[in-house]
């Protein structure tokens, strides 16, 4: 079987939590799961262990998925927090790792939502910390409440990957579910879509072939939530796994 590698989600001791309360978790949320596992594919969570155990299984794997979830730390692209946007340094580091063993081995990779920030400042970007708080013009991006059932058009840039990807696809619509976004775009990334109002929603790495290396800000594999609404979620990670095979 193909193996993916798809980085954890991490929960911190909490006195308060009934099960392995004063413990760390690793975890993938299950929609991730699903849409990653197909016939002939083995996800595989990457857990959180000493570097020298970590390259030992990235090396066992074809390609990475990083997963969504919190937010990046603003030191991790340079800046300091705006507000309680604290982010996830732990994390970021932990993920830094495997994306950087990804691009020095020319492996495979796809990140959705978080996955798509860290990438961005993997190459020397940045983020607006807070969509409502910095660029308050800008749709809602973000609903607690509604999480997955709010969508946008996408507008995809003419001559790139995805206007290859999704051709002749008319009024194409992805979910949203951040309210953080690519602020300044890092180095070697070309940008393949935007939001309506103008964010960056997708990227990929031009030092590799189209579709090796790229990124979404939405979330594909929630796309189930408004079935027949959204741009097809499969042919996203077709393309992926055209790489990884």
């Amino acid at each position: 079987m193909i193996k993916i590698g798809i980085s954890s989600c991490f929960m911190y001791p909490d006195k308060d939590r009934t099960v392995f309360g004063m413990k760390s978790l690793s975890y993938i949320e299950n929609d991730m799961a699903r849409y990653v596992t197909q016939k002939g594919i083995l996800p595989v969570l990457i857990p959180d262990v000493d570097d020298s155990y970590l390259e030992a299984i990235l090396s066992e794997v074809s390609g990475i998925v990083l997963q969504g979830g919190s937010d990046l730390a603003p030191e991790t692209y340079g800046e300091k927090p705006i507000g309680r946007w604290k982010g996830d340094a732990h994390r970021d580091q932990y993920e830094l790792k495997i994306l950087d063993f990804a691009i020095k081995n020319s492996l495979p990779v796809l990140g959705i939502c978080r996955g798509f920030q860290l990438m961005n400042a993997y190459f020397g970007g940045t983020l607006y910390q807070d969509l409502d708080t910095q660029l308050p013009h800008v749709n809602k991006h973000r609903s607690a409440e509604l999480y997955d059932t709010i969508k946008h058009p996408l507008k995809i840039v003419e001559n790139t990957f995805f206007d290859t990807l999704y051709k002749g696809i008319k009024d194409p619509h992805v979910n949203t579910v951040h309210h953080q976004a690519v602020k300044d775009l890092g180095e070697d990334l070309t940008v393949y879509a935007h939001s309506d109002d103008g964010l960056i929603e997708a990227f990929g790495y031009n030092k590799e072939q189209n579709g090796k290396v790229m990124g979404v800000q939405w979330h594909p594999e929630f796309s189930n939530t408004l079935s027949g609404e959204l741009i097809d979620h499969n042919i996203l990670y077709k393309a992926f796994l055209k790489q990884v095979k």
